[in-house]
């Protein structure tokens, strides 16, 4: 307490400000705050500080930290609540929370559109800027306050409040059509290819794996074929880095 009253004697009233905003949207008081700072500056932001001669970085590198992070986080809680299940499965169920729309969604809850740096009408006009920024939040958590307490973090005050694990399991994507879309855009030749059939009849099951240009990108078993496909899709996705 009393090392929190001296650190905020020296702080500036804009950085007074800016911890408390921080402190009210996170929960925590924030220690390094030229880090926070940093994840929340868009690259236009920094371009703009770099030709007045300025030095500025922006949140990609802490962006790139971030979403390494909360994905080790999300793995080991869904590894955890689903003693049971399968890779296809939890790569499907990590795939759904870190999607660009979760985390645009969870931005929007924290508020930290309020706080984005960035050039007039950038952050308006790209809805991706908003998980991207809170991906650099959480690097910038990590760097700030370590691993634990980041984990802690995203376990209690994200995924306890803000995350309907069931809802989001019973959430029907077509991740076959997603890929096969993004295939044709970026004129990729993509195939579902049948491995393997192990046992027979009802008991049959059915490996399928993804190939991209040649290259396996995604594999899964399963008892039926199509659900089989869905979830090789959706390692796939999540193995190319598909948003």
């Amino acid at each position: 307490m009393v090392l929190r009253a001296v650190t905020a004697l020296f702080q500036s009233k804009e950085d007074r400000a800016f911890s408390r905003s921080l402190r009210n949207m996170l929960g925590f008081t924030p220690g390094n705050l030229a880090l926070y700072r940093k994840a929340f500056t868009h690259s236009s932001a920094a371009n703009q500080a770099k030709d007045r001669g300025e030095e500025k970085e922006s949140y990609e590198r802490l962006e790139f930290l971030g979403d390494a992070i909360l994905s080790a986080v999300i793995a080991d809680f869904l590894f955890k609540k689903f003693p049971y299940k399968d890779e296809g499965f939890l790569t499907k169920m990590r795939s759904r929370i870190v999607s660009r729309s979760m985390l645009g969604k969870l931005a929007h809850k924290f508020g930290i559109e309020k706080l984005i740096e960035a050039e007039n009408g950038v952050a308006g006009r790209s809805s991706s800027i908003y998980g991207d920024v809170f991906e650099a939040i959480l690097g910038a958590v990590f760097l700030d306050k370590g691993y634990p307490f980041t984990a802690a973090f995203i376990r209690n005050s994200i995924i306890k409040y803000h995350l309907d694990i069931d809802e989001i399991e019973n959430v029907d994507t077509d991740y076959k059509s997603k890929l096969i879309e993004w295939a044709q855009k970026n004129k990729k030749e993509l195939k579902f290819r049948l491995v393997e059939e192990k046992g027979t009849g009802t008991q049959k099951m059915f490996v399928v794996e993804i190939v991209v240009d040649g290259g396996g990108v995604g594999r899964s078993e399963n008892f039926s074929k199509k659900k089989a496909e869905q979830e090789a899709a959706a390692i796939a996705i999540v193995s190319l880095g598909i948003s």
